[in-house]
C-alpha cells in the first residue's frame, strides 16, 4: 500500500507526464483524494481507472502543481535514492566536462537531472544554488550535504555552498527570497572566499557569486566563446552586450586585433575590466558603457563601419509566451543593424538564450533580418548551450540557448 495521497489528472495531463515531461499544471488536476500539505510527496494517476503514473512534489500555490520526479512505483524516495541520482548528474559533468572545466560548470540543471526547481553550479570551490521549488527547499539540507559528500569522496576540494534564493519567482511557490552561506555539516565556506576566480578555455575570471547575475555567471556559452575565439585571428571585434568580458576574452585570446565591449552596466564593466587586467588584456580591450541599441544606431548613422566581425549576446528578451512578438522585433532589430554595419566577408555571432525564442523562430528572424539588410549569411556553425546544460527531448524548456556564427556575403 502506497503512503502518498493521490492526485488525479486530466488525460491530457497523462500524455504530457507519460511522455516524460516532470510538470502537472493546476488546470490538469480533477481530483486529492486526501490530506495533503504543500511540498508532500504524491502520485499521480489517470483519470480513466486511477492508473499510477509517477510521484512528484506538490504544492496548491503553484500554477506547476505537482513537479514529477520518479514514473517508477517502486522507487522508495530514502536518502540512497537522491544520493544514487546525485551522483549520476555529478559523474555526467565528469565526463562531459573533463578537466578545469569540471571546476567551473553546471552540476545540476533542475528538471533535465530529475530535480525540479534546483540550479547548482561550481565555481572552484564554491558551490552555488539556487532553489525553486518548496519539495527541494523541504529537502535542501539532505541534498546539500550528500552534494559535498560525494564530491569529497570524489577528491574534489570543495568549501561550501553559497545560497542565491534572491529571485521573484519563490514566492509564488509560497517561499521567501535570501541569500547567504548554507549551513552545511563540513562546511568551511566564509565570506572570504566568495569571489572565486575560474579558468574557463584557459582564461581566468572573477566570480562575484553574492552580488553577480544568477549564480554569478553564465556557464552555458563555454564553448561558444571558444567557437568565437577560434576565428577571431586578425579580426576588429565588437562584443555587444559583454557583461563581465568573456567573449571579449576569447577574442583576443583567439587573435583579434582589436576588440570593444560594450554594456549598458557601468558595474558589468568595472567587473570587465578586473577580468581583463587578470588575463593582461586590460589594454587589448576597449569598454564602452551605453545601450547596445543606441550604440549600433550611431554607428549606422554616422556611416562608421569599424568592425568586421560582431557578437550579439543579449538578455532574454522574452521571459514568456505573451511577450514573443516584442521579442522577435528586438532581436531583429540588432541583427539587422549589425548586419548592415558588417562588410561583406565579416562575421556575425548572435544567439537568443530564451526557451519561448523556438529555434525555427530565431531563424525566422534572422532570414527577415538578412532580407532587409539586402545580405546572404553563410552558416559557419550553429551551437547550443554546453553539455553540463543538458537538453532532455521529452522536456523542451530544457532546449533554451541557440546560438550561431554566420558570414555575411
Amino acid at each position: 500500500m502506497r503512503e502518498f495521497t493521490k492526485i488525479t489528472i486530466t488525460r491530457k495531463g497523462e500524455r504530457m507526464a507519460r511522455g516524460g515531461h516532470p510538470w502537472v499544471f493546476a488546470d490538469e488536476v480533477l481530483d486529492v483524494a486526501g490530506p495533503v500539505e504543500n511540498g508532500d510527496m504524491v502520485d499521480v494517476v489517470s483519470e480513466k481507472k486511477g492508473k499510477y503514473i509517477g510521484t512528484g512534489f506538490y504544492n496548491h500555490n503553484s500554477k506547476i502543481r505537482v513537479r514529477l520526479i520518479s514514473w517508477n512505483a517502486n522507487d522508495r524516495f530514502d536518502q540512497a535514492f537522491f544520493e544514487r541520482r546525485l551522483r549520476y548528474a555529478i559523474e555526467y559533468r565528469k565526463t562531459v566536462m573533463p578537466g578545469d572545466d569540471f571546476k567551473a560548470c553546471r552540476l545540476i540543471f533542475g528538471e533535465a537531472d530529475g530535480f525540479p526547481g534546483l540550479t547548482v553550479d561550481r565555481f572552484q570551490d564554491v558551490l552555488v544554488t539556487q532553489v525553486l521549488s518548496l519539495g527541494i527547499e523541504q529537502r535542501k539540507e539532505l541534498l546539500f550535504t550528500l552534494l559535498l559528500k560525494i564530491l569529497g569522496e570524489m577528491g574534489e576540494d570543495v568549501k561550501g555552498i553559497y545560497e542565491r534564493n534572491d529571485v521573484k519567482i519563490r514566492e509564488l511557490e509560497g517561499m521567501t527570497e535570501g541569500k547567504g552561506i548554507a549551513p552545511v555539516p563540513g562546511s568551511t565556506l566564509t565570506e572570504a572566499d566568495l569571489m572565486p576566480v575560474i579558468t574557463e578555455n584557459g582564461l581566468r575570471y572573477h566570480v562575484d557569486v553574492v552580488n553577480g547575475q544568477k549564480t554569478g555567471f553564465f556557464l552555458d556559452q563555454k564553448y561558444n566563446r571558444l567557437a568565437v575565439s577560434r576565428i577571431c585571428a586578425g579580426k576588429h571585434v565588437l562584443d555587444c552586450f559583454t557583461h563581465t568580458g568573456p567573449f571579449a576574452m576569447n577574442a583576443a585570446r583567439g587573435g583579434a586585433a582589436s576588440v570593444t565591449a560594450v554594456d549598458i552596466s557601468g558595474e558589468a564593466l568595472k567587473r570587465a575590466r578586473d577580468n581583463f587586467a587578470l588575463n593582461g588584456y586590460e589594454n587589448k580591450i576597449q569598454t564602452v558603457e551605453a545601450n547596445v541599441f543606441d550604440y549600433l544606431t550611431d554607428l549606422e548613422e554616422k556611416k562608421q563601419h569599424p568592425f568586421d566581425f560582431i557578437i550579439l549576446d543579449p538578455p532574454a528578451f522574452t521571459k514568456s509566451s505573451h511577450t514573443v512578438k516584442s521579442a522577435f522585433r528586438g532581436y531583429k532589430e540588432i541583427n539587422l543593424k549589425a548586419m548592415k554595419l558588417l562588410p561583406r566577408g565579416g562575421y556575425l555571432a548572435t544567439c537568443s538564450c530564451s526557451h519561448f525564442m523556438k529555434s525555427e523562430l530565431f531563424v525566422q528572424m534572422l532570414h527577415e533580418a538578412a532580407r532587409d539588410a539586402a545580405v546572404s549569411l553563410r552558416q559557419v556553425e550553429a551551437r547550443q548551450q554546453a553539455p553540463d546544460h543538458p537538453i532532455l527531448y521529452n522536456v523542451p524548456e530544457t532546449d533554451y540557448l541557440k546560438f550561431y556564427i554566420f558570414q555575411v556575403v
